[in-house]
């Protein structure tokens, strides 16, 4: 049987939905898993994530890409001064939940993050990255490494490209989309399009289901597009906020 590939969305301190779908998902130990990203912010076990996917990395094949949130995450944990922005939107839970943790635990926490990847190109051709990049010679030549957590313009030029129906062989169709087979993303939650199921567009695929929200937490399989979902993650977490929306 050929390996598969399993993609996971942004998780956002949702540790109850994290383990719900890999419970679920039926991988065997020679699969890849490939989590997105924004392993932080949001419910109130960020660490409880970090110190879950830091495990399951020595169990099987993980790859694990770094999101905005990580970034800012890391930069606090390493003793930086707590972006005010990143407080505002998710960070606060994360403090909170860090006050907990013991030193040896943080340092194992900080060896996590210093281990994440910008992007991962598979044998395939596939592209998994947190958000998107820019440079039209793919993210290799990116000039600004704060694209691969933040950019949008990628999944906004596939949605558009989608509505206006050019086609592939058009001088108009995005080259950024032409460099790979499929481009896997989270970073933009796809219930901001109504949605509380991964996204097609183009041969872009978000995963990135709203789980910081009022979502659920989704693992798509690479190969067969088959999904797993959790409950709604609010439900996991009765009482609490999740996100602010950004």
């Amino acid at each position: 049987l050929m390996a598969q590939t399993f993609v996971v969305g942004d998780i956002h301190g949702a540790l109850k939905a994290l383990q719900q779908v890999i419970t679920v998902i039926d991988f065997r130990k020679d699969d890849l898993l490939i989590f997105l990203g924004d392993y932080v912010d949001g419910w109130s076990e960020s660490p409880g994530v970090i110190t879950y996917l830091d495990e399951l990395g020595t169990m099987c094949n993980c790859i694990f890409l770094r999101g905005n949130h990580d970034v800012w995450c890391e930069s606090w944990l390493k003793g930086e001064y707590p972006n005010p922005y990143w407080l505002q939107h998710g960070g606060r839970s994360t403090v909170e939940a860090y006050r907990n943790i013991g030193v040896h635990e943080k340092q194992r926490h900080l060896a996590f993050f210093s281990r994440m990847h910008n992007y991962y190109i598979d044998d395939k051709n596939r592209l998994f990255i947190h958000a998107g990049f820019s440079s039209m010679h793919g993210p290799e030549t990116e000039s600004y490494e704060s694209n691969f957590y933040w950019d949008r313009t990628l999944w906004e030029v596939a949605v558009t490209i989608m509505d206006s129906r050019v086609q592939e062989d058009s001088v108009w169709y995005p080259k950024r989309l032409k460099l790979f087979e499929e481009i896997f993303i989270g970073h933009t939650p796809t219930i901001n399009f109504n949605s509380d199921m991964p996204m097609h567009a183009a041969n872009v695929w978000n995963v990135d289901t709203g789980a910081a929200f009022t979502g659920r937490l989704s693992v798509i399989n690479a190969e067969t597009k088959k999904v797993w979902q959790s409950d709604i993650v609010q439900q996991l977490y009765p009482g609490e906020k999740g996100r602010n929306k950004d």
